[in-house]
């Protein structure tokens, strides 16, 4: 009988969604295959995909269709948010200077310090204990002039959620520019621009059940954003080359199944969430629930458990067939704890020891109750080992 395996690394990549798939095939095949930038039948088919799925992830994000950049993903959207504001702020004599949280993933993190590499600045803004942005560096950041300020909307490790509205009206006031990775936001909790200063915009789909390789950023002024990619000037030229009509059409079909069920999914999340948090604190007592002082989004959980290092229980939950993380997916196999824990002021001690369970639609009550049976025996025999080895 083949053993049972519960999948939550849902915050890492989703499985590519039935209806996804199906609206994508059609753009496989021969007869919309062409590319969508040539005149005749083929590319006009094409073309056609690519403008029904801007629409469709507008009006799920409550932007216009022509602010609708699309690229290979998350890593590429922030990137060009971040690098792309600071150069177009630098040409025109403005601040060749970002400003991002410390919690923010590495593409904002490494978009940032390119920016230094540049010759421009990066500012790094201290979060609290609960992974909120510091109101006080904020403040000194849009006093001393920077051209962008970036602030996650939903973290990817913990799941706090940044008071967005908030930070963007700051912005707005101060007239700098703000970009928000949405990349863990979106389709978990409520994602929409109507009423908020909000210039750029990450998503990625891959994270609602369409496709690795395509995401995109909403870009409601094109003056805000120089290019970094250059080409046959494609999506205005902020973003050119062939677009990836397939994934175009799949993070369309996407986008408006997350808009459509985030309400009910968020809250059968986060009663999965609740459950597995008490069913693991009564298994170990002394674990810690990391964020836990603020709000965060329905479907991230991260634990850590005193005691043990994170490698050592994914290593035996993988066994058990439970797949989580014990952070980030992209930065698997680091020794030291994370940025966004030790950002967080979490005791070095925790922060080794943490794991990331985060749930997705295919979730079910079945995957806590398969954790909760395995736990207790890899706790106490990664604790045992932990113990000779004097970790």
């Amino acid at each position: 009988m083949t053993k049972r395996v519960t999948y939550l690394d849902n915050a890492a990549t989703t499985p590519v969604r039935p209806e996804v798939l199906e609206a994508m095939l059609p753009y496989l095949g021969k007869e919309a295959f062409g590319n969508p930038s040539s005149p005749h039948r083929f590319g006009r088919a094409a073309r056609a995909g690519i403008e029904e799925a801007k629409r469709t992830v507008a009006e799920a994000l409550g932007a216009e269709p022509n602010q609708v950049i699309f690229t290979s993903g998350g890593t590429e959207a922030d990137n060009l948010a971040i690098i792309g504001a600071a150069l177009a702020a630098r040409d025109r004599g403005g601040p060749f200077r970002v400003a991002v949280s410390a919690i923010e993933h590495k593409a904002t993190l490494a978009a940032a310090h390119a920016v230094k590499h540049l010759g421009g600045e990066e500012i790094i803004l201290p979060v609290t204990a609960s992974g909120l942005v510091a109101d006080g560096a904020l403040d000194a950041a849009l006093a001393r002039g920077v051209a962008l300020v970036s602030v996650m909307w939903v973290n990817n490790e913990v799941g706090t959620i940044q008071p967005v509205a908030r930070i963007a009206a700051r912005c707005c006031d101060a007239g700098v520019l703000f970009h928000s990775d949405a990349v863990q936001a979106f389709g978990k909790i409520p994602v929409s621009l109507r009423g908020v200063n909000c210039t750029l915009l990450t998503i990625s789909g891959h994270k609602i059940g369409a496709p690795k390789g395509i995401g995109a950023l909403i870009v409601r002024d094109r003056k805000a954003v120089e290019a970094i990619i250059h080409g046959g000037g494609q999506q205005f030229g902020i973003r050119p080359g062939t677009e990836n009509v397939p994934g175009i059409v799949g993070l369309g079909t996407a986008a408006r199944l997350a808009v459509e069920e985030q309400q009910a999914l968020a809250a059968r999340l986060g009663a999965l969430r609740e459950e597995l948090e008490r069913r693991l604190l009564a298994i170990v007592p002394d674990a810690v629930i990391n964020g836990w002082q603020g709000e965060r989004a329905p479907h991230i959980s991260n634990v850590s458990i005193p005691g043990t290092d994170s490698e050592a229980l994914l290593m035996h939950l993988d066994l058990a067939g439970i797949a989580c993380s014990s952070g980030s997916a992209c930065s698997t196999g680091a020794v030291e704890p994370s940025h966004v824990l030790t950002a967080m002021s979490v005791p070095r001690e925790l922060g080794v020891a943490a794991l990331r369970f985060s749930f997705g639609k295919d979730s079910t009550s079945e995957d806590v109750e398969a954790v909760a049976q395995v736990m207790p025996k890899i706790v106490e025999k990664v604790r045992s080992l932990s113990a000779v080895l004097h970790r």
